[in-house]
């Protein structure tokens, strides 16, 4: 086990592409803090694209990062760090006029959603949520078996007991990520919520415990060892690209952060290839919710009542729920992180039952059948199939 631990590690470091080596989350060859901007190129001959690159980094006094194509729109994307103090945002507008960019945006920031809170007595609540889900009568006519769900989080504990045989792709996309992959915190959390296995006699039942996950690590803890994350337009652009191009039929992504014209766009590649996207909504008024936010994204926040005249977010259980974390072990979880699991898991009950459910149709089964805003599994599945009944 330990030589295939040690063979998995070398293959994640191998993912986040070339460059010095660096902090883990820091894209390949950037210095710690260093604004940077993004821009697309159209499609070109090598020699070409990379005369236009370096005569951009010239005209415009910055400094080359890294390169990569991105399948899923035919065009090349070259990062550049900003130089000289100035704002990427002043960069970015100078670019944008430019007859050789395609497009051009700063590279923002997202955060994972997890909410700090007490656990006294935790175990009195265990898997209430699997309960306000229905999932004990869903799980009689679907558990998610087959469907491919892609977690754009951080890294995955692969050996945890619950986990075993879950994750059939591991992918990382933060540079020195590979360092902690196994040991992360988040995406241990929200992996263990969709897809904890059932009936094997140990720790909890996932929503979709026959689903196939791919962990894909686009964020990075922060501080080393927390349950906080924060990503960025660039691993999560590289993580996304992946997952259009492997066929996920569902992307979850339990972090918010600005609105993003590279992100949108693949988001948009996403839906219409008929990939559901999931995603958490902020429970603070005014925080930022993209992707949430965007139309076709089926947004989730943890809150059960009803919200605000135009915000047309779905709520999940999202407080104290019991799930897996690193070294074989588990703890309670808040935050909408949480809920967007929940709800890529009932995402995959549906596409069992029927996999041509389009990302629309999806979205008006969760919303024709929750109860105070909450998607029930249960009523979805039976609205879906007029199989059975609910409670």
């Amino acid at each position: 086990m330990k030589a295939f631990r040690l063979l998995l590690l070398l293959l994640l470091a191998g993912c986040a592409g070339s460059g010095a080596p660096a902090p883990e989350g820091v894209a390949p060859g950037t210095r710690p803090g260093a604004p940077q901007v993004m821009v697309m190129l159209a499609p070109a001959p090598p020699a070409i694209l990379g005369s236009n690159t370096a005569a951009l980094a010239q005209t415009y006094g910055l400094r080359t990062v890294y390169s990569w194509n991105l399948a899923s729109l035919g065009e090349q994307c070259v990062v550049f760090e900003v130089t000289g103090g100035r704002q990427p945002a002043e960069v970015a507008r100078r670019l944008a006029s430019d007859p050789r960019v395609g497009s051009v945006q700063p590279i923002e920031t997202f955060d994972v959603l997890a909410e700090p809170g007490p656990w006294n007595d935790p175990y009195a609540r265990l898997q209430h949520s699997a309960e306000a889900l229905h999932l004990q009568q869903a799980h009689r006519w679907a558990t998610g078996k087959g469907v491919r769900i892609a977690i754009i989080d951080t890294g995955v504990d692969l050996d945890h007991p619950d986990l075993r045989g879950r994750v059939v792709k591991a992918q990382n996309f933060v540079d020195q990520g590979e360092r902690s992959f196994t040991t992360d915190f988040h995406g241990t959390a929200v992996a263990g919520v969709i897809a904890a296995a059932a009936n094997n006699e140990i720790g909890i039942v996932g929503v979709a415990p026959q689903a196939q996950i791919y962990a894909l690590k686009a964020c990075w803890q922060q501080p080393a060892g927390a349950r906080e994350a924060v990503c960025n337009s660039y691993t999560l652009a590289k993580a996304v690209d992946f997952a259009i191009a492997e066929a996920a039929q569902v992307i979850n992504f339990s972090l918010a952060g600005p609105p993003d014209v590279l992100l949108t766009r693949l988001i948009k590649v996403a839906l219409e290839r008929g990939i559901v996207v999931v995603a958490a909504a902020p429970s603070k008024p005014g925080a930022r919710a993209f992707p949430a936010s965007m139309q076709g994204v089926i947004g989730i926040s943890g809150n059960v009542q009803p919200e605000p005249p135009g915000q047309a977010f779905l709520a999940a259980p999202a407080v104290d729920i019991l799930t897996t974390v690193p070294r074989g072990s588990y703890d309670f979880f808040s935050g909408s992180s949480i809920a967007a699991a929940e709800a890529s898991g009932v995402a995959a009950l549906l596409l069992e039952r029927n996999p041509k459910l389009t990302p629309p149709e999806l979205a008006a089964l969760f919303h024709k059948t929750a109860r105070l805003s909450q998607i029930d599994a249960c009523a979805a599945l039976v609205s879906a199939s007029g199989i059975g009944s609910c409670p």
